[in-house]
């Protein structure tokens, strides 16, 4: 793109002090009347260019004049203007930041950039919460960043799965920001760990500093994190016949069941289909949800566990 190569050009010149349209040319692969054509392009923009004629002539920059954000091209460019969601950086407390960054930046660019960072600016925005918000507690948010970036100790009490809060002495590696909800990677007793920020009911950093694992990198270690907390989890495949009037229900609740594959529709408008499950008693009730819509094919024992539980919810009622 031709936004890249003016960019090109001036960290060139900056680099290198004085270089001729040859060598700009043969260095980005053009014409030298490309070169010509862009050269007047910087200058019309603002950048102080100045040509020099003679057998030690050529293009320079003028004394002292530093291209602002080096070495960015129009696709990083673009990229600093993605901001994440604005009710994260609320929990980061940077949320009033957010306008004036941005604004900021805009100025400082190249004009040649300013104009595609605007429409990016213009036209993206992310937004992380979910439809129906459930705020999650964040009391411990600010402790937890504080001793994250003073690399000391912190001591927490984490409520477990089952509600019962334990206390730990952790060493907080970094913070992730997992849709709208926040976790904290830390080691404790030499291994690493994730903590659900909203489990941790009390917090204290400690007067003690540690030393942070060497080589360690946040987002390559919570992509492996997230892989193996895929590949563990609890899973329940089940074997049914999905009637062709509840097929786009079906696949439009992929948060409680996984359609791990569907074959073409049977005579009597039957589709194969496998479904994934936690477990048995999730598997259970979301068939029954569906009535006579759904057949189960296996496992074998399953049929007349969803008629036990149709049973029980019928006797349940008769007897209010």
């Amino acid at each position: 793109m031709r936004a890249d190569r003016l960019m090109s050009i001036m960290i060139l010149l900056q680099n290198r002090g004085k270089m001729t349209a040859k060598e700009l040319a043969n260095e980005l692969e053009v014409s030298d009347r490309t070169i010509h054509r862009d050269m007047d392009a910087l200058t019309n923009a603002g950048i102080p260019i100045v040509s020099q004629r003679g057998k030690e002539g050529g293009w320079h920059l003028l004394d002292n004049f530093r291209s602002k954000l080096n070495g960015l091209n129009i696709d990083d460019m673009k990229s600093l203007f993605l901001f994440p969601s604005a009710e994260l950086l609320e929990d980061l407390g940077l949320n009033n930041l957010l306008l004036d960054t941005r604004e900021k930046l805009l100025a400082a660019i190249p004009d040649i950039y300013r104009d595609e960072a605007q429409a990016m600016w213009e036209r993206i925005h992310i937004d992380s919460s979910t439809w129906r918000q459930s705020k999650e507690k964040k009391d411990a948010l600010n402790i937890v960043q504080q001793a994250v970036w003073d690399s000391k100790k912190l001591k927490i009490h984490y409520e477990q799965l089952g509600g019962e809060q334990k206390e730990r002495l952790i060493e907080p590696l970094g913070l992730v920001a997992k849709g709208n909800k926040w976790y904290l990677v830390a080691t404790r007793n030499g291994e690493l760990r994730n903590y659900r920020v909203s489990r941790i009911h009390h917090a204290k950093v400690e007067n003690e500093t540690f030393r942070r694992p060497l080589n360690f990198n946040l987002a390559t270690y919570w992509e492996q994190s997230k892989v193996e907390f895929v590949q563990n989890l609890p899973k329940y495949d089940v074997q049914v016949e999905i009637h062709t009037e509840i097929i786009n229900r079906i696949n439009f609740t992929g948060k409680f069941v996984k359609v791990i594959k569907t074959e073409n529709p049977n005579r009597d408008k039957w589709i194969p289909a496998t479904l994934r499950f936690n477990d048995k008693q999730e598997a259970i009730e979301f068939i029954l949800g569906f009535a006579s819509k759904i057949k189960v094919v296996s496992p074998k024992d399953l049929p007349e566990k969803v008629v036990s539980l149709a049973t029980s919810v019928i006797d349940f009622y008769n007897n209010e």
